[in-house]
């Protein structure tokens, strides 16, 4: 395999693929492992790895954060931010191994209830298999991983083709933290045929996918009878700018939301709607500060734009963008391919409601702003899509901001926030097309666990 800079097509390194019986090995080494109960990890050493994990990742920093730049294309900048998360989150999952409770069942409330004591434990659910998405190629490997390890289940991670080098070091600092080899194994395919022939296997107790909404859907169309699973796709991700807001208070959260890594973001601010009396003044101070944002080698500390992943990616969004103009949208800046892999970050205005930058994830550097009278109105546009994820409003009006947190379709509201804020403790999931389940790494955590009832009769257990 073939891991090239996005930005040039440097060849950063060539590493082996993996054969069908290679993973077969693997696969049978995790259900081995897991199979082996007196040979679970306590939470104790669970814990102590963890913590390890953490501080090695600390350690490897600036490593870390360069072949994040350097094969996924975020800006070094973004890509260190991308490394304090990872080491948060996994400093996260250590902490919340002690929250991973049973409770006890109420009994004695029935006579054919008497003499009995109920109460349940939490056990791992098994070997599980994730697939990666290219876009945080550190941080969402940690949040597949990491609950994992933390819960006691055997992982198997296979990380985008694009972006294998950042998951390879994780899991070779998982080894140095002290965690037995079976216990988490990358596997790195091309073959999209192994990958789903991993992922569909009966001996796969959970599934989680990050990626693209006609693959995962695909691939759980084709888990075996007993396979949990999640998946988590992408969005449009809508913003409403109420009547009320400091137009100057909202343009850089907007930028920030719209442009980090260049919009390949499955909730990048994408869909902006805003009220008609700020319209023309917004459109004006978002088009000059977008202009200002430096395109250019992620690797450079001041570029705040990098490529896309591919030039197929420019490509389609140049498309996307030129079918949007010639269906009546206004270019306000941008529009335009840098040579093959750069895009410039661009903004259209009313775009029309059927052009794919309006109804389709447009995961490249593209805002899209349309007005609005009636708050009600843009709430029903921004909840027009199947695709439902995170959203956002700003508005100094309470019983606005409230509205439409009430009222949008979307798992998270941010209110006087860009949609695509996200804490690595809390609930993160698609809606509709967008995905099932939800992600987060302690709720990832509670997914990977099944609770099993133990009842104890005695004559001498009374309530």
């Amino acid at each position: 395999m073939r891991v090239t800079q996005p930005y040039d097509g440097e060849l950063i390194a060539e590493i082996p693929v993996h054969t069908a019986a290679e993973i077969e090995t693997k696969l049978e080494d995790a259900v081995r492992t897991f199979s082996r109960r007196a040979n679970w990890l306590p939470a104790y050493q669970r814990i102590e790895i963890l913590r390890r994990l953490a501080r090695l990742v600390e350690r490897d920093r600036d490593h870390l954060a360069l072949i994040i730049a350097r094969e996924g294309g975020k800006p070094l900048a973004d890509a260190r931010v991308e490394v304090t998360r990872a080491v948060n989150g996994i400093d996260g999952a250590a902490s919340h191994v002690e929250h991973l409770a049973g409770t006890e069942i109420p009994m004695g409330l029935t006579p054919a209830s008497a003499n009995r004591w109920a109460f349940t434990t939490r056990e791992p659910i098994g070997p599980v298999v994730t697939i990666s998405a290219f876009n945080h190629p550190l941080n969402l490997i940690v949040h597949q991983v990491v609950p994992a390890i933390a819960t006691g289940c055997p992982v198997l991670v296979k990380p985008a083709p694009v972006t294998p080098l950042t998951c390879i070091h994780l899991v070779n600092l998982v080894y140095e933290a002290g965690l037995p080899d079976p216990w988490c194994q990358a596997v790195i395919l091309e073959d999209n045929a192994l990958a789903q022939k991993l992922a569909t296997d009966p001996r796969v107790a959970f599934f989680s996918f990050i990626g693209s909404a006609k693959v995962g859907w695909y691939l759980r169309s084709q888990l075996s009878a007993g396979t949990r699973f999640t998946l988590e796709h992408g969005g449009a991700a809508p913003v409403i700018v109420d009547k009320s807001v400091d137009i100057e208070a909202v343009i850089e959260p907007l930028v920030k939301g719209g442009y980090y890594h260049a919009g390949q973001v499955c909730v990048s601010v994408q869909r902006i709607f805003v009220h008609n009396d700020l319209k023309i003044e917004f459109i004006q101070r978002l088009s000059a500060r977008v202009q200002r944002l430096s395109l250019g080698d992620p690797r450079s500390i001041d570029t705040e734009v990098g490529p896309l992943i591919a030039p197929r990616e420019v490509a389609r969004v140049a498309q996307w963008v030129g079918t949007a103009i010639a269906e009546g949208a206004t270019l306000a800046v941008g529009g335009r391919a840098v040579g093959e892999r750069l895009y410039q970050p661009t903004v259209l205005v009313e775009p029309n409601p059927a052009s794919l930058v309006s109804t389709n994830e447009v995961f490249g550097p593209v805002t899209c702003v349309y007005g609005f009278t009636e708050l009600s109105d843009a709430i029903h546009r921004a909840n027009s899509l199947p695709l439902a994820f995170q959203a956002s409003i700003f508005s100094r009006d309470l019983d606005a901001a409230l509205h439409a947190a009430r009222h949008l379709a979307a798992s998270a509201v941010m209110v006087n926030d860009h949609s695509a804020f996200r804490t690595d403790w809390m609930p993160f999931a698609g809606l509709k097309q967008s995905g099932f389940g939800t992600g987060g790494i302690p709720y990832t955590m509670n997914d990977m666990l099944q609770e099993k009832l133990i009842v104890l009769r005695h004559q001498n257990v009374t309530y």
